[in-house]
């Protein structure tokens, strides 16, 4: 019985009312709520780690850019493998690993 008579005192009590009433407003009905906070959290990190993959591409990329424009042997290497082609007095065979049946 004293327990249902404390819960009804602090019930009673105007402070603690809207102290609740507060915080629910401001987990739930708010503009800026706890749920768009925590998905604003969880896309900022995906871009962060889509950052951090495309700053490693982009260093790779330019590290092939450096090496094509300087080197007339990674010219002919990249113009082979990514366009397939080939001298006048050669045969081109494809080989695609990929492929298994």
């Amino acid at each position: 019985m004293k327990f249902i008579s404390g819960a009804f005192y602090v019930l009673k009590n105007k402070y603690i009312i809207a102290s609740i009433l507060f915080i629910v407003w401001m987990l739930f009905f708010d503009p800026k709520d706890w749920g768009l906070i925590n998905s604003s959290k969880n896309k900022l990190t995906e871009l962060e780690k889509s950052e951090k993959q495309l700053g490693k591409m982009i260093k790779e990329t330019r590290g092939e850019l450096d090496l094509l424009k300087t080197n007339a042997q990674t010219i002919e290497k990249y113009a082979r493998e990514k366009y397939y082609m080939k001298k006048d007095n050669e045969d081109l065979f494809i080989v695609n690993p990929e492929e298994k049946k």
